[in-house]
């Protein structure tokens, strides 16, 4: 194998090559790091014997030389936009300009378009009319069907029709991307229209429509009536929480959008062989010099799993990553440890060992049939599924062993956790017990002295709708985090993170908020407003002002003026806030509330 995908015609001829099997196209920089997309994507392919190349943010503004370069594939072009949707990662909540692209050198803007999935994929099939696309990562994923886009302010269609790209892999890519290049490489391309996880757009439906398929409304009824949009989301969402999944057709004009069912959850030995490929785990050497700011703070960290079964109703993981947990073997996450404490600039420190949501390794249906039936969103929410194992054991036992690996001075653990999991009354005494110790493990050993977890609301009929546990379990949660630091003799911070103007949130919902968080002394830091992004079911609510599940009208702050009345309450404590927070108070009929936060 190539220490590095190569990026230029150069770096082919180095290697031996005189052409390609595969290129891909991304928006993002290239770091040969298993937390960046295509790169895995690329490795996976390299390990089954092809030759792969990677064009790093190409630029799409001149004549088009860097779609040129190198030439035409054997196989087929895949393009993505990157690890983030383009547009999340663009602009802010306010629709303004982030200050850094994080995964472009030194956090430029110009380092790729809004939209590179449709952007690239028409300049290649300007170029190589007749060679496939293959359209993959979030960007892909979440715009398959009739989706919101915030930032235009309307529903698009499949980015498929937008883009004119041959095929699109949904959620993790591995295993299709592989499987459509062996299709195209052993003169099968037919296949690839029954292949697992992959979308095309048809005149006609291949095989015809089966009773078993779901229909959905066409983009065309979902332009004119919001309730379709809506009865399409929660459709396509129990579908993508099935094991068991079926096909989905959706009409667009005159052509159908077939989305075929998904692979069932890899094994752990599957997703172990992906960790395992020999990333250098740098940025390319072209970036020397640079810095990258999405790389500066995964480089130090290691993913123990994919998938999460929390369901939160603003979030993509579940939607891309699926809901089932696929955990990494011990031996692998140490091999991959023992290569980051062998790194030149490791000082000691692995900066996270986690994935989605920290505390959910290992955990899982206890009675495999029963989730094959389920298509519940979440396995926690509106209260802890009785079949979820819940044993922690693994993983206390997990941060021990990294612990004890020479040069890792401290295991922190960054990613997000769920203390509705800790707080669990688990009917198996040894998954019960393991919470108690999982959770002082945690706080005395992996917390690098702030702890950052995400109540998100204090109003417990807005968490409902978020598919998050009532406000009180985030209080007894700081209690134990309080009473573990005084036990252990330290002074460690609990950082609650929180949004604003999510569906269903009043101004009155946030001057609560102020009032709780004060009380609790929190200053609060890590805020956001609510950003609708595409197929989630918060913005589907924001979109359409009903709830997919009950087709009822939901509340949403839509203008700017709603959303400031909104987000000031976070800033109580700002003298610069005061006016206008105690003019709101009274506007809203509430000036009761006045005394309680000034």
């Amino acid at each position: 194998m190539a220490e590095w995908l190569p990026t230029t015609r150069k770096e082919c001829e180095q290697l031996g090559w005189d052409s390609c099997d595969v290129i891909l196209f991304s928006g993002d920089a290239y770091v040969d790091h298993p937390s960046f997309g295509a790169a895995v994507i690329g490795r996976v392919l390299e390990s089954q014997g092809y030759r792969v190349a990677i064009v790093p943010q190409p630029n799409w503004q001149d004549d088009l030389r860097d779609f040129r370069k190198l030439g035409r594939p054997r196989l087929f072009f895949g393009v993505t936009a990157g690890c983030m949707d383009s547009m999340v990662n663009r602009y802010t909540a306010g629709k303004r300009l982030r200050s850094e692209d994080a995964y472009t050198p030194d956090g430029r803007h110009t380092g790729r378009p809004e939209y590179p999935s449709v952007v690239y994929t028409r300049a290649l099939k300007k170029l190589f009319p007749d060679v496939p696309v293959v359209l993959g990562g979030i960007e892909a994923s979440m715009r398959r069907f009739t989706h919101y886009d915030y930032w235009q302010d309307r529903l698009l269609p499949t980015i498929l029709e937008s883009s004119g790209a041959d095929w699109l892999v949904y959620g993790m890519g591995e295993k299709p991307v592989t499987a459509i290049a062996k299709a195209i490489d052993e003169g099968r391309e037919s296949d690839i229209m029954t292949q697992p996880q992959v979308g095309f757009m048809c005149r006609d439906i291949p095989g015809g429509a089966a009773d078993s398929d779901l229909m959905l409304a066409s983009h065309e009824r979902c332009l004119e009536d919001r309730r379709s949009q809506a009865a399409n989301f929660r459709i396509i969402e129990e579908e993508s929480n099935r094991i068991a999944a079926r096909r989905i057709v959706q009409p667009v004009g005159e052509r159908f959008m077939v989305v075929n069912p998904p692979y069932p959850p890899m094994t752990t030995d599957e997703l172990d062989a992906v960790y395992d490929l020999p990333y250098t785990r740098l940025p390319h050497p072209r970036y020397r010099g640079k810095r990258i700011p999405a790389y500066e703070m995964i480089r130090h960290s290691v993913t123990i799993h994919r998938g999460c079964f929390g369901g939160c109703a603003f979030c993509t993981i579940s939607a891309h990553q699926g809901k089932q947990i696929v955990s990494r073997s011990k031996a692998s996450i140490i091999r991959e440890l023992h290569a980051v404490a062998a790194m030149d600039d490791f000082k000691g420190y692995v900066s996270d060992l986690g994935g989605p949501s920290a505390n959910m390794y290992g955990l899982g249906g206890r009675d495999r049939n029963l989730c094959m039936k389920c298509s519940r969103p979440s396995c926690l929410h509106p209260k802890v599924c009785p079949n979820l194992n819940t044993d922690l054991g693994p993983l206390t036992d997990l941060y021990q062993a990294a612990d004890h690996i020479q040069g890792i001075r401290k295991t922190c653990i960054g990613s997000g956790i769920r203390y509705d999991i800790l707080q669990y009354h688990d009917p198996d005494p040894k998954a019960d017990k393991s919470h108690d110790t999982y959770c002082r493990e945690l706080i005395t050993r992996h917390v690098s002295g702030r702890l950052k977890v995400a109540p998100e609301h204090t109003s417990d009929h807005v968490l409902n709708l978020m598919r998050k546990p009532p406000f009180s379990r985030f209080e007894e949660f700081r209690k134990t985090f309080d009473k573990v630091n005084r036990e252990a003799g330290l002074n460690q911070q609990l950082i609650p993170y929180f949004i604003s103007s999510h569906p269903a949130c009043t101004p009155e919902d946030m001057a609560l908020l102020a009032v709780i968080t004060k009380r609790m002394n929190f200053h609060l830091e890590q805020i956001q407003d609510f950003t609708p992004t595409p197929m989630t079911l918060s913005t589907e609510i924001f979109y359409t002002g009903i709830n997919p599940y009950t087709m009822e009208p939901v509340y949403c702050a839509r203008t700017d003026r709603d959303k400031q009345a909104q987000r000031q309450f976070f800033f109580w404590y700002d003298p610069a806030q005061r006016h206008r927070i105690i003019e709101e108070l009274k506007r809203m009929g509430r000036p009761d509330l006045i005394g309680r936060l000034f």
